[in-house]
């Protein structure tokens, strides 16, 4: 298997529910600022809305570090909606929720469980020119920290700005960074 890491998104053109509106969204508003793809298997579920949830309670925090979030599941953007009406706790979410019934995105991501019709748990940072930074993808019981997303986004965009730097483990902006040098072999 091949990593995705340092490849560019594929094209795609889906429609949204954001805001009480449906909105166009392709691999196009994704260029020129920092994106999260942000997939889950399903509207109505179990894990997916307290991580959305979660994701909801950070989407002012990415937003200002000029970061646009887009959760992706295999349902329509009418379901998205529905869901949105229904769940107390989808009602805050203000990122685009894409709809990907054909599952062309899950698949362009590499998350598609074919023989469900799902896609897995999985989370990617895109740079402004469209290449993948961080990937992650869990199994469907598996919920993941929009804190985590945060401090990997901030760790991503650090590195892309200050060259021949790289972020130590559980690094935090602040935090000491390491230059990567035959000085440190041996020495950390």
């Amino acid at each position: 298997m091949s990593s995705i890491i340092n490849t560019e998104i594929k094209p795609f053109n889906a429609t949204a529910y954001q805001n009480g509106k449906d909105v166009s969204v392709s691999d196009a508003d994704a260029k020129g600022k920092w994106s999260v793809f942000f997939f889950y298997p399903a509207d109505f579920t179990f894990v997916c809305p307290t991580e959305l949830g979660d994701l909801a309670d950070h989407y002012e925090q990415l937003q200002g570090m000029g970061v646009e979030v887009y959760s992706v599941s295999t349902d329509t953007h009418f379901t998205h909606k529905a869901w949105h009406d229904a769940s107390d706790t989808i009602a805050k979410i203000k990122f685009p929720m894409i709809g990907d019934p054909t599952g062309v995105i899950s698949r362009n991501f590499d998350v598609m469980i074919e023989e469900e019709g799902l896609a897995l748990r999985g989370t990617f940072v895109v740079d402004p020119e469209g290449m993948i930074k961080v990937a992650e993808v869990h199994d469907l019981g598996i919920g993941r920290s929009a804190k985590e997303l945060v401090r990997k986004v901030q760790a991503a965009q650090y590195i892309a700005t200050h060259e021949g730097e790289v972020c130590p483990a559980s690094w935090q902006p602040g935090d000491e960074t390491l230059s990567p040098s035959l000085d440190l072999v041996g020495k950390i």
